[in-house]
């Protein structure tokens, strides 16, 4: 496919043309988790969007020319605080909270990744970057601490869009005695007691979180690549921070080309927050909804923009994959996707567009032609859809439905009365309840049959 990938990049904040340095290695690299606990849902977007990004790159240039680099932080403060509050070790704590991430990551369709390194595999090479800015004199030691000294990189602050004044004003410091100035970040720092440590020329310690993910994109990626991606919340300071130590270390002019955000997620138009106790977290989602409902959901709206968690939504995308899934058809040979559907993912990852697109295509489907099915199932597989059987779709929703056919009948009688009073509202919300459990309702002859599906 020849058509160009548009995409906006926050580094100027406008849409661009992609151009890669080398059309033969795409390099993307994305900010993973922090494996203090289970992921979220806010968690799950970022997963999902990048996931789209990964396979749209591979349709343009090959399979085998992009490398997708993804982290894992497995040493942090919120790592340390969450394994003394849950009373295990930090390595039992990390071990399971990786393990239930990538638990995750199946459960959402998500592809793997080229490369998924953990911080404390590269704590050397974070050492021998520390050592550089030192040399540098882009940092300094204080009491075994290294800071950078943010002063000392002019462009700090372009990708935010932001002067320094203004984002120290906008933003949380860490305040401490130890630095020269309130903006300045840390790079390495001494561990306490009972603290995981390594030995480094500023006596035993761990590195800042920002420290890690400059190390590991430069190590399978190189200096400067093509694409850096995370949530917004990331952008300031984190990814700020990334490029001031990356340029600064290895005396480049950019760290990545294209910075792309995907905006937040608010639950019940609440912005989710652990202090608001609003956190919904994947693996109970798990119990009752499957993987490709979330993923349709999360995918309903532009990347960019707040997308709102809510029953409603998941009713909707729970009703749509039970009637894609009529189309389905098994696909033993690759098919080739019509380029004018594909067009809108293209377009800075237009996934509405694109789920637009297949409503028209399911439609022509609908007609019968085998070919069509074909196309249709397999323009849903590429974004990681109808990727079950039907049968093992509809069974999951029976098992997880657990509704007893007492309840079926209440609900239809309930449905029954709506209609006689024409509460037409609450009538078809009664029936899209009960489709969402598998049970399938049909109105003949003045009477109501139902059926699981």
């Amino acid at each position: 496919m020849n058509k160009d990938i548009f995409l906006s990049n926050s580094l100027g904040n406008k849409k661009e043309k992609f151009t890669p340095i080398n059309n033969n290695k795409i390099g993307m690299y994305v900010c993973g988790p922090t494996v203090y606990d289970d992921p979220h849902i806010g968690n799950a977007r970022p997963l999902v969007i990048f996931d789209i990004l990964f396979r749209v790159l591979k349709c343009k240039y090959g399979d085998n020319k992009v490398i997708y680099v993804r982290n894992i932080t497995d040493v942090d403060d919120k790592i340390i605080n969450s394994s003394i509050e849950k009373k295990i070790s930090i390595s039992d704590l990390t071990t399971k909270i990786t393990q239930n991430f990538h638990n995750d990551c199946i459960y959402l369709k998500c592809e793997k990744p080229n490369e998924e390194p953990k911080a404390t595999e590269n704590i050397s090479l974070m050492i021998d970057m520390i050592q550089e800015l030192v040399k540098k004199n882009y940092a300094y030691i204080n009491k075994k601490h290294v800071y950078f000294e943010v002063k000392k990189f002019k462009d700090y602050g372009k990708l935010s869009n932001k002067n320094l004044d203004e984002l120290i004003a906008g933003a949380r410091v860490e305040i401490s005695e130890n630095k020269k100035n309130p903006e300045d970040f840390v790079l390495w720092k001494p561990s306490k007691d009972n603290e995981p440590f390594w030995d480094s020329p500023w006596g035993k310690g761990r590195p800042g979180w920002h420290l890690e993910c400059s190390v590991m994109s430069k190590k399978y990626l190189g200096e400067k690549f093509d694409i850096h991606g995370g949530g917004r919340d990331l952008i300031f300071p984190h990814h700020e921070n990334e490029i001031a130590q990356s340029r600064c270390a290895n005396g480049s002019e950019a760290l990545a080309n294209y910075w792309v955000h995907n905006g937040f997620i608010t639950l019940s138009n609440e912005k989710m927050a652990k202090s608001q106790g609003n956190i919904l977290k994947i693996k109970d989602l798990k119990k009752k909804i499957n993987g490709q409902v979330l993923r349709l959901a999360l995918l309903s709206t532009h990347y960019k923009q707040p997308l709102d968690w809510n029953d409603k939504l998941i009713e909707q995308c729970q009703k749509t994959l039970n009637k894609w899934y009529q189309s389905y058809v098994k696909t033993n040979k690759k098919i080739l996707i019509p380029s004018e559907f594909l067009s809108p993912l293209y377009d800075d990852l237009n996934t509405p567009g694109y789920i637009a697109n297949l409503h028209k295509l399911f439609e022509k489907a609908e007609n019968g032609k085998l070919n069509d099915k074909e196309v249709f199932t397999s323009a849903c597989n590429f974004i990681g859809l109808l990727s079950d059987t039907p049968e093992q779709w509809f069974e999951f929703k029976k098992d997880k439905s657990k509704i007893s056919e007492q309840e079926i009948l209440l609900k239809i009688k309930e449905r029954d009365k709506a209609r006689q009073n024409k509460d037409y509202v609450l009538s078809d919300k009664i029936r899209d309840e009960l489709l969402t459990k598998g049970v399938l309702i049909e109105d003949k002859n003045g009477k109501t049959t139902w059926k699981l599906k």
